[in-house]
């Protein structure tokens, strides 16, 4: 596997509006459910053409945005046998760790320099173990062309982001959300680190409870 994954790449692309030019995508839109590339996945499209939802993909990260409060990102890597050799060997909260530090933290940096990860949790009971990760990210808000027209003076410029980690057959999932609301509110915003952490575990865990994942192969 490269040392350098795509992770961020959706963020390049132009995205799709969900009311025309599907075929520019690499999954595709059967009516209101997204369709992974192989029909690795399927999940609901979870914006609303109505409100300026956009689905923009590549062969391995979808993104969902809008023009209000919603950013998404799903992203599944395969791995090759020495990936899965080391998973074995070290278990599955050390690989995720090394896993999200190796590939997935060096595109944050790089992007957004001054990055800086917050409150790791590794979650045991939920996919046999996932792993939580929240990010600093300054100038890193989805949402800053909004903020920007705002009459309000910026009050905190550093966007929020979870990041959920799990595997699933021979891949990593990678799950991520920002907190459009850090940015957007202003003066009015009062959450506390611990009610941001609450707020994006359950809209990470809620988005995965409505991915339906492709089934393995039977065993021989």
């Amino acid at each position: 596997m490269s040392r350098r994954l795509p992770v961020l790449l959706a963020l390049l692309l132009a995205a799709t509006r969900l009311t025309g030019a599907e075929a520019a995508l690499s999954g595709r839109i059967e009516d209101r459910t997204y369709v992974a590339p192989g029909g690795l996945f399927r999940v609901p499209i979870p914006v609303l053409p109505e409100l300026g939802g956009s689905v923009a993909d590549t062969a391995n990260v979808v993104t969902f945005a809008d023009d209000f409060t919603t950013y998404l990102s799903i992203a599944s890597f395969p791995l090759d046998t020495a990936q899965i050799r080391e998973e074995a060997s070290r278990g599955r909260k050390d690989y995720l760790t090394n896993f999200f530090t190796s590939f997935v933290l060096p595109d944050f940096l790089q992007r957004f320099p001054g990055t800086k990860v917050e409150n790791p949790r590794f979650l045991p009971t939920q996919n046999d173990g996932t792993l939580l990760v929240y990010l600093l990210l300054p100038g890193g808000s989805m949402f800053r062309e909004r903020a920007r027209f705002s009459l309000e003076p910026a009050t905190n410029t550093v966007a929020k982001r979870g990041n959920l980690l799990f595997l699933r057959g021979d891949r990593v999932y990678v799950l991520s959300t920002e907190l459009a609301e850090r940015v957007l509110e202003r003066t009015t915003y009062a959450k506390t680190p611990a009610e941001e952490d609450e707020v994006l575990r359950q809209r990470l865990l809620n988005l995965l409870a409505k991915i339906e994942f492709r089934q393995p192969p039977a065993a021989r």
